[in-house]
């Protein structure tokens, strides 16, 4: 569940300058012949859980977790988060799984983990696979999928889709 920082033109390389990244040739797509990667949430609950780490929120989508909950911000920020050196982060219950983030419900629909605040959750979270520490090489990728049963599967992402992605999320990080 970390999140590691990473400069746009460390992974992508100057944008006037840049080779395509292994996902943005032709054929070497996950499980495709065209470019792009391949991703379908299943509603595993395993990006929302394993070893401890971090998810990261900003005040305005704080605001927005609470609102749907109900709830003013205080209660937000003193019922389900924490400061760590990083800044705030959702709290993580320790459960057969790991460390589950503290919206992950694994009761409400049998085979299912589900966000509680879907609606509101955080770039960090809106943004899985498409991590840049998951995009360096076509290893990480596979890598990662290990653990991922909707990587490699459902609608074509394109290498646009995933660039904007990338740009979103490090905007969002500083």
């Amino acid at each position: 569940m970390s999140c590691a920082r990473v400069a746009y033109s460390e992974l992508m390389g100057h944008p006037d300058e840049r080779i395509p990244a292994w996902y943005e040739r032709a054929g070497d797509g996950a499980r495709d012949a065209g470019a792009g990667l391949r991703f379908a949430c299943t509603s595993c609950g395993n990006c929302c859980s394993g070893p401890p780490g971090y998810v990261r929120f900003s005040p305005e989508e704080g605001a927005a977790m609470a609102r749907l909950l109900g709830i003013d911000e205080a209660q937000f920020l003193e019922r389900y988060t924490h400061e760590t050196v990083m800044g705030r982060s959702l709290t993580e219950r320790r459960g057969p799984h790991g460390y589950d983030c503290v919206f992950l419900d694994r009761t409400r629909v049998p085979g299912k983990a589900l966000c509680q605040v879907y609606q509101a959750r955080p770039m960090q979270c809106r943004t899985w696979p498409f991590w840049p520490e998951n995009l360096r090489s076509r290893k990480a990728w596979d890598q990662a999928a290990q653990k991922c049963p909707g990587m490699n599967t459902g609608p074509l992402h394109t290498p646009a889709f995933i660039r904007v992605t990338i740009e979103q999320m490090l905007d969002w990080e500083k």
